[in-house]
């Protein structure tokens, strides 16, 4: 499994940091430090190209929409069919907890 080769002290270490955090502004303050501008959109487009994928949107309308490369969208793709499942489960729950608010 390929999740396996990413185990480690440090990354764990990153894991139950973000963990930690309590709210969306303290995630805002902890990735400004830990990362680039470029490379926080470039996670939060993941994210959205994911998204619409798992809603039948097509690579051209991803592509309109999001501004992601087409190689960027088939890399989301494979992992959303042969990955752990973690975009599924992550967009799930964000989408649970909407519905939860409305």
């Amino acid at each position: 499994m390929q999740i396996d080769k990413l185990r480690g002290k440090e990354l764990d270490q990153l894991f139950e940091a973000i963990l930690s955090l309590k709210d969306k502004e303290e995630c805002y303050q902890f990735f400004d430090d830990l990362a680039t501008m470029n490379e926080i959109q470039s996670l939060a487009q993941r994210l959205e190209v994911a998204r619409m994928l798992m809603e039948g949107d097509t690579y051209q309308r991803i592509e309109q929409q999001t501004g992601a490369s087409t190689a960027t969208i088939s890399r989301v793709k494979r992992c959303i069919n042969y990955g752990n499942d973690g975009y599924k489960f992550t967009l799930d729950r964000v989408y649970a907890t909407e519905k939860a608010r409305e």
